[in-house]
């Protein structure tokens, strides 16, 4: 046993627990005694190397419990043990509420001592071995499902297990495995765009593809819309899979999962493009043909999301034949946000609700333009952890439990996701050229043609054409665009940010859940 674990003990009768303290030291551990609460918070204020507390449940003056609440307070990663005279029900059900590990009857028997510590301390060690030598197992069969030609169902569910991986050495802490998936994850994105490249216009052509953006409404959700139960469409804007898994189990708490599903984002993967496509149930061209005072193309000026409730009132026209009471509610900020807190049992009145909801978008592009986002969120488990943390504190959860009770059914997914760009590729374009990272659609582009998907005709994948000259380009795997001018510059401005508009795995398959208040 190392003699750097470090226990704290708290107890008013600690000069009767020196059997107790002798057996410890002499297994390796190093005890530090106090004998109340308040001089046990002043050593964890000093000392920050405690690795366990062990909590007398009895002290006078500050009790236990209060010591454990303060403890938790300012440092809840920290594990607790509670020691107490009694077993009774209430009280360690209290004390496993404010989320002590483990607890000890009194006497303390000197083994009991040991297992528990055994248990608290080695438990991540263990885990972290475990997680470690499971995804060694797996690595050659995920090695080998990359190579193996898979259909767009099959890439769903591969990228659904790198995910799952990804967030089990998340919790193990393991640094060395979490890289060798990083470099998995790269190769999957690889042979992932190529295969986008390869099947893209036939999919569009066809309709023989993946559920897509433009159809995602009539495959998916109509057929979800009924008179006798409300539905709530809830489009979270830039949620990729790994960021649904990881509020999942925050909404689990309330809600039963019936449904987890995938589908594709068209391309470009923005807003603009698959955001309307989802709520006008048309690809791009034809939301241009049918609407033409509705659709802005890049490089003009105005909002190009500004239309969504009229697009989707005509889809419901188009293609519900009875009558239903619909409605749409978009949140930009936060009196936004406060306002669909305040109306959202309103909401139930209606058939079918839908809500987009734009903080993630916003979370990632603030992340490019300030310094601190960039720090909070500087790979993708911090990522991941700031959207648990906005989510779990954000008025559209406290929405969700205000309806948590009513019989209705809740939808959630998004447009498109993100990816956190690595490579750069040089492209030389005209003043109208765009100037977005992920994509590009102009006349005269030059570009290193590895990087890209290119499309000479716009109009054969369902694209409207500024010019008729104009073609799109997208960025493959974690590229992105940059422009000869100041290239160094925008390189360490741009390189590490979440971006979307090409094809990734992180930015096409997106999540699709069907939820029910439990």
């Amino acid at each position: 046993m190392s003699n750097t674990i470090k226990i704290l003990w708290a107890d008013d009768e600690i000069d009767l627990l020196k059997p107790q303290l002798f057996f410890l030291e002499k297994k390796g551990y190093h005890v530090e005694t106090v004998t109340n609460g308040h001089d046990a918070l002043d050593v964890l204020d000093e000392q920050n190397d405690i690795d366990v507390v062990f909590l007398d449940e009895s002290m006078p003056g500050l009790t236990g419990l209060e010591t454990l609440t303060r403890i938790k307070s300012n440092n809840k990663n920290i594990p607790v043990v509670m020691i107490t005279k009694n077993e009774a029900e209430n009280l360690m059900e209290e004390a496993i509420g404010s989320q002590i590990d483990d607890y000890l009857i009194k006497p303390v028997n000197p083994n009991q001592i040991l297992l528990t510590l055994k248990k608290i301390i080695d438990n991540k060690r263990l885990v972290s071995q475990k997680t470690a030598t499971d995804y060694q197992q797996e690595f050659r069969k995920i090695g080998m499902e990359i190579n193996n030609g898979l259909n767009h169902e099959e890439w769903g569910n591969l990228y659904k297990n790198i995910i799952s991986w990804e967030l089990r050495l998340d919790a193990s802490n393991n640094p060395e495995m979490k890289e060798i998936l990083d470099m998995q994850k790269r190769e999957a994105n690889k042979e992932f765009s190529r295969f986008v490249v390869k099947n893209y216009e036939g999919w569009i052509k066809h309709e023989d593809g993946p559920i897509g953006s433009h159809n995602l409404m009539k495959k998916k959700v109509f057929p979800e819309i009924s008179k006798d139960r409300p539905t709530v469409f809830l489009l979270l804007d830039n949620l990729r899979y790994d960021q649904w898994k990881i509020i999942q189990p925050i909404i689990s708490e309330l809600y039963r999962v019936e449904q987890e599903e995938i589908f594709y984002s068209i391309l470009p993967t923005s807003t603009q493009y698959s955001r309307n496509a989802i709520f006008s149930g048309l690809m791009p061209r034809d939301i241009q043909k049918r609407f033409p005072d509705y659709w802005l193309n890049d490089n003009q000026e105005g909002g190009k999301n500004m239309k969504e409730k009229e697009l989707l009132n005509d889809q419901i026209e188009r293609l519900i034949k009875s009558d239903i009471k619909s409605d749409y509610f978009k949140v930009t900020n936060v009196n936004k946000a406060k306002q669909l807190n305040d109306n959202i049992l309103n909401y139930l009145n209606n058939d079918f609700t839908a809500i987009v909801y734009n903080f993630i978008d916003m979370l990632s592009h603030s992340r490019t333009e300030m310094e601190v986002l960039k720090e909070l969120a500087s790979d993708e488990t911090a990522y991941r952890s700031l959207t648990r943390s906005w989510f779990l504190n954000s008025p559209l959860w406290s929405a969700l439990k205000r309806i948590a009770s009513k019989d209705y059914r809740l939808i959630i997914t998004t447009d498109h996701g993100t990816i956190r760009v690595q490579t750069p590729s040089k492209v030389i374009g005209d003043k109208e050229t765009t100037t977005n990272l992920r994509y590009k659609v102009g006349k005269n582009l030059q570009y290193d043609r590895r990087d890209v998907l290119e499309v000479r005709d716009p109009h054969a994948v369902g694209l409207p054409k500024p010019n008729v000259s104009s073609k799109f380009i997208f960025a493959k795997e974690d590229t992105f665009f940059l422009y000869p001018n100041s290239y160094s510059y925008y390189l360490n401005f741009y390189r590490d940010t979440f971006q979307h508009g090409g094809i990734s795995l992180e930015e096409v398959i997106c999540p699709y859940v069907v939820l029910s208040p439990k």
